[in-house]
């Protein structure tokens, strides 16, 4: 069915898969860009559309390029509070009600701003536009929220930052993986020390990058400290790979949600001569998944633009999993580098699934639900309840449902 463009714009809705360094505005990135003597390939928002940020890529080395730039300005803590604080307020002029930002902290530490103080500016940026907009609001509306997750990388190089360019320096008889377990083990650490010290909102670790070649297995440490400390995980799986790589992130660093998922059900994609039966490896896996309610963050756009294979949204596993009844979110991923938004993401997602009422109530809901929501248990229970009764009587006033 069709739903008015009036009902997607109000109903709440939540982003749990969103970069922060893949997120900018882009007349922020030409100023930010101006300020710092960083040189861009063009200093108009039209040029860099046209030659960094396109609406489709060749590959993913094509997609992950833009990167090099927005890392670049994001080198202080005014600028890191200022793009979190534009990232939360574009969410909030769209709707969205709930997000989690996540970013690698660790490439934006240099010998001038610590750990601490990368993740208290973007904490304060994201805070700042929460405080705002709560303190008008309307008692019957849900107030924004977010919270931060804390993203290890799977693989690095000195030139990535300065910190990993330290890292290799302080430890140049390390080899790569020794390296790359370090540096996560002492992420998760620093995490959670934060977490339980500060009023940074901290809410779960994270892990992203190339996984082929990268196995999930090499940050079993970091993921063991923050699982023995309580701190929620997920894990970027299923992307590039096959169901092999999502079946590690489960049962191997404790992942309770996965980022993309796409390559679930590809059984051609699983490569380990100790699956003798594909099609069953998938269908177990997938009802695990199922069962334990483990929930898939789905980008669609950004999963069209890096997976040439794909040559539509109509080959997305999203409707398979829609079919299974996966617990599911619509996430952007990034809305710079994606030129996307949680709105256009749900249409899209409508428009090539023939998504129910009932299917999109599930899906927006679930996203709430299934948030690393900071707060105790109950008030979240009491949270997603105001949020359900909210989206109840959007259903009412639109006629939908």
């Amino acid at each position: 069915m069709r739903y008015p463009p009036e009902f997607i714009r109000a109903i709440p809705k939540n982003d749990l898969h969103v970069h922060l360094d893949g997120s900018l505005r882009l007349d922020t990135l030409i100023e930010l860009a101006r300020d710092q003597a960083v040189e861009l390939p063009s200093t108009t928002p039209e040029g860099l559309r046209e030659t960094v940020f396109k609406t489709s890529y060749r590959d993913l080395n094509e997609y992950l390029h833009g990167f090099a730039y927005t890392c670049r300005v994001m080198q202080d803590p005014d600028s890191l509070e200022r793009i979190a604080f534009e990232l939360a307020e574009d969410n909030i002029n769209e709707g969205v009600r709930y997000v989690e930002v996540r970013f690698a902290p660790q490439l934006h530490v240099t010998q001038r701003m610590t750990f601490e103080m990368v993740m208290e500016s973007v904490d304060s940026g994201l805070r700042r536009a929460r405080d705002r907009f709560n303190a008008s609001l309307d008692p019957d509306e849900p107030p924004f929220e977010y919270g931060i997750i804390v993203t290890a990388m799977r693989f690095f190089t000195p030139a990535f930052s300065a910190y990993y360019g330290d890292l290799a320096r302080v430890h140049p008889y390390s080899s790569d993986d020794e390296l790359i377990r370090m540096a996560s083990l002492e992420l998760a650490k620093a995490s959670v020390k934060l977490r339980n010290e500060s009023e940074v909102q901290v809410v779960a670790f994270d892990l992203a990058g190339s996984e082929y070649g990268y196995p999930a297995s090499a940050h079993q440490d970091a993921y063991d400290y923050v699982h023995s400390h309580f701190m929620k995980k997920t894990v970027h799986a299923g992307e590039a790979y096959g169901p092999e790589s999502i079946f590690q992130a489960i049962t191997k660093i404790h992942a309770d949600r996965i980022g993309h998922g796409l390559r679930l059900f590809r059984s051609d994609m699983i490569y380990s001569d100790a699956v003798t039966d594909r099609e069953r490896y998938v269908r177990d896996l997938v009802n695990y998944i199922a069962d334990k309610r483990i929930t898939v963050e789905v980008c669609l756009t950004s999963n069209l633009q890096t997976c040439p294979d794909l040559g539509g949204v109509a080959d997305h596993s999203l409707g398979d999993m829609l079919d299974r009844n996966l617990s599911l979110c619509i996430c952007t991923d990034n809305r710079l580098v994606s030129n996307t938004s949680v709105t256009r993401e749900i249409e899209l997602a409508i428009d090539g699934f023939s998504v129910s009422p009932k299917q999109l109530k599930n899906i927006m809901i679930y996203g709430f639900k299934r948030s690393f929501f900071y707060r105790p248990y109950q008030e979240k229970r009491q949270w997603v309840r105001q949020i359900t009764n909210y989206y109840e009587r959007l259903e009412e006033r639109y006629g939908v449902g």
